[in-house]
Parts: C-alpha cells; sequence; structure tokens
C-alpha cells in the first residue's frame, strides 16, 4: 500500500513538471493564481506629463515600464504639445519611461511641410522617441487650405511615412472614434461620460466631419499602402466595440497590431467567451496600454490630493490586470463582466514581449 501511494505521488509531480509540447497547449492551459509582479510590463501609452514622487515606487511595484505618448492638438495660440515635459520627465527616470513623438497635419499646404516635419521628427528620435503618434485630428478635426478634412491617407504625408520606415520606427495610430461618436448619446455606452465632457468630439453634433466608415476605410487605405511600416493602432483600431471588426483587419494587415487603452469597457460589454478567444488567437498582435496619466504638476496638489491619485491609478491597474488575468466578476466604465483568466504565457506577451518587439527596445 505504501508502495503504491509513494507511486501516485512520484507520478503526479512528475506530470505537473512535465512542460508543455507547444504553444497551442500552454495557451489553452488555464492559469493558477500568481502574483502581477511576476510578469513584466510595458504600458504603451500612457499620458504621465509631470512626476510624481510616488510614480517610481508604483510601477516597481507592478513591475512596469511606460510610454510617454506626445499628442499634437492645434487652438488660436498655435500647435499644443507635451514633449519637452515628456523629455524631461524621461530623462529624470530613463530606466521607467520610453517616448513616442507626434504628428499633426497643419499647414501641410505650405511648401516646407514636408521637410519641416521631417527634420523635427529625425531630433526627437535622435532625442529617444521609439514610436510616433497620429491623432484623429486627422480624418476629424484638421483641415487643408481648400477647407476638406486631412485623412490619414492623404498622399502629401507619404514621404513621412518613407521617412519613418528608413528609421525603423513604427506609428501609433489614433485614427477615429468609437462608432458611439456618430450616435446619439447612449447613457449605458462606455463612451457616454466622454462625449457628454467633450462635446467637440461627439461627431454625431457636427454632420460635416466625415462619416465613421469615410474614416476608417481610409485609414485602412493608409495601412495597407505602407506593408513595411509598423503601425500600432490604438484603442483597438477604433473598433473596439466589435472584436471581429478588429480581427478581420489584423487578418488582412500583417503590419498591422492593436492596443487596448481606454476601450476596456467596450471588451467587457461584449462575450467573454469571445473577447478571450480573440485575445487568444491574437496573441502576437496585441498590446497593453492604459491611456493614464496627470496633467497637473506635482507642487500644485495637496498630499492628499496625490494620495487619492495614487490610491486611483493603483486600483485601475489593479482592475485592469484582474479583467485579463482572473475570472472575478467586474464592473469596467459601467459594463459588467468576468474576467478573461488569460493564461500566464499570454499575458507575458500582452504586457511585455509584443512591446518589446514592436518598439525594439530591452
Amino acid at each position: 500500500m505504501k508502495n503504491t501511494i509513494l507511486f501516485l505521488v512520484m507520478f503526479t509531480f512528475l506530470v505537473a513538471c512535465k512542460p508543455k509540447s507547444t504553444e497551442k497547449a500552454s495557451s489553452e492551459h488555464q492559469p493558477v493564481s500568481f502574483d502581477q509582479s511576476t510578469v513584466q510590463k510595458i504600458d504603451i501609452h500612457s499620458h504621465y506629463r509631470y512626476s510624481r514622487e510616488y510614480l517610481p515606487g508604483l510601477f516597481k511595484k507592478w513591475n512596469m515600464r511606460s510610454v510617454l505618448v506626445d499628442v499634437s492638438t492645434q487652438d488660436s495660440t498655435g500647435i499644443v504639445r507635451s514633449w519637452d515635459t515628456y523629455l524631461t520627465h524621461a530623462e529624470s527616470y530613463p530606466n521607467t519611461f520610453f517616448l513616442c513623438s507626434s504628428l499633426i497635419g497643419t499647414t501641410i499646404d505650405s511648401p516646407d511641410f514636408e521637410q519641416r516635419t521631417i527634420e523635427r521628427l529625425h531630433k526627437e528620435i535622435e532625442e529617444g522617441a521609439k514610436m510616433v503618434k497620429v491623432w484623429k485630428n486627422f480624418g476629424m478635426v484638421t483641415k487643408d487650405a481648400t477647407g476638406d478634412f486631412i485623412q490619414i491617407d492623404d498622399e502629401r504625408l507619404q514621404p513621412i511615412w518613407d521617412f519613418l520606415k528608413s528609421k525603423g520606427i513604427p506609428v501609433m495610430a489614433h485614427i477615429g472614434e468609437p462608432e458611439q461618436a456618430w450616435r446619439p448619446l447612449d447613457p449605458n455606452n462606455p463612451h457616454y461620460g466622454y462625449y457628454k465632457n467633450n462635446p467637440q468630439y461627439h461627431a454625431y453634433q457636427f454632420p460635416e466631419i466625415p462619416s465613421y466608415k469615410t474614416i476608417i476605410t481610409a485609414r485602412d487605405g493608409w495601412i495597407e499602402r505602407n506593408p513595411d511600416l509598423q503601425i500600432l493602432c490604438a484603442h483597438l483600431g477604433s473598433m473596439s466595440h466589435d472584436v471581429d471588426m478588429v480581427a478581420a483587419r489584423l487578418d488582412k494587415f500583417p503590419n498591422m497590431y492593436v492596443e487596448l487603452a481606454a476601450r476596456f469597457g467596450d471588451l467587457a460589454s461584449q462575450d467573454s467567451k469571445k473577447v478571450g478567444d480573440f485575445f487568444k488567437k491574437y496573441q502576437n498582435k496585441i498590446l497593453f496600454g492604459s491611456d493614464y496619466g496627470n496633467g497637473t504638476p506635482e507642487d500644485m496638489l495637496t498630499k492628499d490630493e496625490l494620495f487619492k491619485e495614487q490610491e486611483e491609478l493603483d486600483a485601475n491597474y489593479d482592475r485592469l490586470w484582474r479583467y485579463l488575468s482572473s475570472k472575478d466578476s467586474l464592473e469596467i466604465r459601467g459594463q459588467k463582466t468576468v474576467g478573461l483568466e488569460l493564461p500566464i504565457d499570454i499575458l507575458h506577451k500582452i504586457y511585455f514581449q509584443n512591446a518589446v518587439d514592436f518598439l525594439k527596445v530591452e
């Protein structure tokens, strides 16, 4: 009897220790509980404009680095950016932050637009930019001299894409908005609060803004015409309401990747099994992003405000981690769901390895 028990114990141990023979088998294995800090992370999409005393410790806790993503906008004073403050922040914490530059189509009609833009991007790449972002101003905001909205597939932008290809610099593309932007406000939609507070981007109120289909079609054409340009479609490519739409593009365009920032609510509104299957199938083309950040210098906040900010940020990262790694019941942007319980090998890719490969960093 004792020999039988000993044999069963040894057999169980050997089976448990046997490595998975294929990636598919590993991906189908349901994870056991594990500490999030064992998974290295890169938040591919953040906006930490100003330093915080607590940030290094918080990022250490999460075993995480982050990409500071610049955004170019235009107001009455001209083009507004965050590049200089991001550069200062990244230089202060070089082991924590990467940099992403940006591009806006303002003055595209000027004879020197191409030269000026390439010279600036070259300078910022030399300063450390690993990526360049284009924003939803293409298609929805910025117009050329004729009054037409500039789409991302505009041929006048092609020399810039060619330059970035030559430098091996990928593009983060936030083109378009969620489909909800072209519909009446719906309190049950995860984007209700955003468009209520930012009505300038609620396209439903501005019939002159091109349709959702027009903008997405221009984006797709741009990707197809630049197969050698690595493109990270921010916010699940503005198709986050339907993972089938995302999947169709990932199948069609080998140079297209997606990141998740600020679209977890859309995922939570869909069937968890379907979303989980999407992650498993496209595990090599999905990157973690949060869109978290700050816009106020530290010395303008009280200790209590900073403490609350830290707590909320920590809780937000925890919520996203639980959605991806556990089968907990959760609520994300008003959407009740259950976690995807992705295996640890897929979490490693989404949180870290895919970003390392895409940005060509260590």
